[in-house]
């Protein structure tokens, strides 16, 4: 049986739903298929938006050959043997590549393609599911215009449902009556995929109570279906990395309930290692040295939550993100080590002060004898000024304390001390 989303496939881009900054009125997507002159293009969005839709009506607005692959199956010979057309009388008028996934064709397979993209021969129409500029080879990518798909949101996903609705009951010759209860949870469980939500209607129509030609949908039997399928997520995808870099973010920005909402997310997904393993990260980087208790107490709260599993991680973790967005803030040990690295690396080090060395027998052509070290601890307040940076870096400052109330006090400390 064919799906409904297939059978509901909109046939003009005023079937469509959202999307309004590519298909609204004078938008660029609209006038290129109006001109009827179809670019290389690049579609870039997550599943269920209307990539492939989009691109079916391209083609049939235009006298080029069809045709169609998937990256996922298609091999080399596959796209030779597409390319090859381009010069019978069946390419005469020019061809229409779809390639759907194209991320999934190797560097050789895409390579492949540019001879005919360059001279016109084909037009390549291209979707994915990832960052382009990540997936897909650059030569494919200089050569098209890349177009971004969004997430359809709940109110603009209304009408497909309506219309999904109103169909099964024409084609059943039933009376569908459900309320805009039904209509408004599907919309905004479904993750802004429009070919999910469809077929969630088609399956809510399936679980419906019949009687008399009337099909009767409840708001219960379409919370049953909806389930946990608003998680939109890939754990090695584009989502998969936003999630993560949102959380760290949020927590960075000290908004601890967009923290909290981007951890549930990562848990409902069931990614808990790379949730602690962030968390752990955010401790040490944007937290730091304005509270160093917040590193032991978020490596605690990671192993208790490791330990317990789901669902009581939720417990720890939810302590640790609050601590943690609530906590005050300081990167700077992140800029002195980096500072220190960016040194290192520019390879400025030069030998060891000989205060610092290993005690070393002294030849006899030694121009200076003896280590000359200072033992701290045996001067006021633990501290005696002695060189300990290599001659190259004398006097370099890597640190520089931060604003908040601990490394001040350590500032102010040891400015006492060194005066």
């Amino acid at each position: 049986m064919i799906p409904l989303a297939e059978r509901l496939r909109p046939h003009s881009l005023d079937e469509m739903v959202g999307q309004p900054h590519l298909f609204g009125a004078g938008k660029p997507m609209r006038r290129i298929i109006e001109s009827g002159k179809i670019p290389n293009m690049i579609f870039y969005g997550p599943s269920g938006v209307g990539k492939t839709t989009l691109a079916r009506m391209i083609a049939d607005r235009t006298d080029l050959s069809l045709h169609k692959l998937n990256g996922t199956t298609a091999s080399v010979g596959d796209i030779r043997e597409i390319l090859q057309e381009s010069g019978s009388l069946f390419g005469a008028n020019g061809i229409l590549l779809y390639l759907d996934e194209i991320q999934y064709l190797n560097k050789k397979q895409q390579q492949s393609l540019l001879e005919y993209i360059e001279n016109g021969s084909v037009t390549l129409i291209a979707s994915t599911t990832e960052n382009p500029y990540f997936a897909v080879f650059n030569a494919i990518i200089s050569r098209s215009t890349v177009f971004e798909f969004k997430p359809v949101t709940a109110e603009q996903m209304i009408p497909a449902i309506r219309r999904a609705f109103r169909f099964i009951g024409e084609e059943q010759g039933v009376t569908v009556e459900y309320d805009d209860a039904v209509a408004a949870y599907i919309a905004s469980g479904c993750g802004g995929d429009v070919r999910k939500a469809v077929n969630t209607v088609e399956l809510s129509a399936l679980a419906g109570e019949r009687a008399e030609g009337i099909l009767r949908v409840s708001l219960e039997t379409a919370q049953a279906l909806t389930q946990r399928s608003n998680m939109r997520y890939d754990r090695d995808g584009d989502q998969h990395y936003d999630l993560l870099s949102a959380l760290h973010k949020s927590v960075r920005g000290s908004d601890e309930n967009a923290a909290l909402h981007y951890a549930a997310r990562l848990m409902e997904a069931g990614d808990l290692l790379p949730l602690c393993r962030r968390l752990l990260c955010i401790a040490n980087e944007d937290i730091a040295l304005a509270y160093p208790q917040a590193i032991p107490i978020v490596k605690a709260a990671v192993d208790t939550a490791l330990q317990l599993g789901m669902p009581e991680a939720r417990l720890p973790i939810a302590n640790a993100v609050i601590l943690l967005a609530t906590a005050p803030k300081s990167n700077s040990s992140v800029m002195a080590v980096d500072a220190a690295i960016s040194d290192v690396r520019a390879g400025l080090s030069g030998d060891f002060p000989r205060c610092l060395q290993n005690v070393h027998f002294d030849g006899a052509d030694a121009a200076v004898r003896g280590q000359h070290y200072l033992y701290p601890h045996d001067y006021p307040n633990h501290w005696v000024r002695q060189q300990y940076l290599p001659d190259t870096l004398a006097g370099r400052v890597y640190y520089h304390p931060g604003d908040n109330r601990t490394e001040q006090a350590a500032r102010e400390y040891w400015a006492k001390i060194k005066k």
